[in-house]
């Protein structure tokens, strides 16, 4: 599988892989159920973001983006979703490498990830990919901003294999 920039035609088919309201809550804290289409492509406005998909062929598997904060040297990968197809086959770890290699490339190193609490599926694939919880007063100071206390995770170690 490949690992490809995030391109507006890939829209309709990301829009489709939350199976429900919960779901689209806890990928990306949404509200809305389908997905619209435009709301995907609206996120790839911010310069500080770089959205890619995992392909093979034509054949779209995963989804997921890299949220570059320059000031604070760190990036963190967000919206990562799987087509509910393939879910539990090991996409989202290899999501997770593919765009943990491109944060290191990018010259990040310090790498984190919030997690909807409720999403076991998601906090599992990322401990796999080599993820950690953050210390307890940061993840607190992390989520007073935030609609839910989610989990943060960071990157502990290499790159997974």
């Amino acid at each position: 599988m490949d690992l490809r920039r995030f391109a507006p035609v890939h829209a309709a088919s990301v829009a489709g892989w939350p199976t429900s309201l919960t779901e689209v809550v806890m990928w990306c804290g949404g509200s809305e159920f389908p997905m619209p289409e435009e709301t995907i492509s609206g996120w790839q406005q911010g310069e500080d973001v770089e959205a890619y998909v995992l392909v093979e062929g034509e054949r779209l598997f995963a989804y997921g983006e890299l949220w570059f904060d320059a000031e604070e040297d760190e990036v963190e990968l967000a919206r990562l979703i799987v087509d509910p197809e393939v879910r539990g086959e090991g996409v989202g770890r290899e999501l997770v490498r593919g765009l943990l290699a491109r944060a290191v490339e990018a010259g990040f190193d310090d790498v984190f990830m919030r997690v909807h609490p409720e999403n076991d599926r998601a906090l599992r694939c990322y401990s796999g990919a080599g993820f950690g919880p953050v210390d307890t007063s940061l993840q607190e100071e992390w989520n007073a901003a935030q609609p839910v206390n989610y989990t943060w995770l960071r990157h502990l170690e290499g790159l997974p294999q």
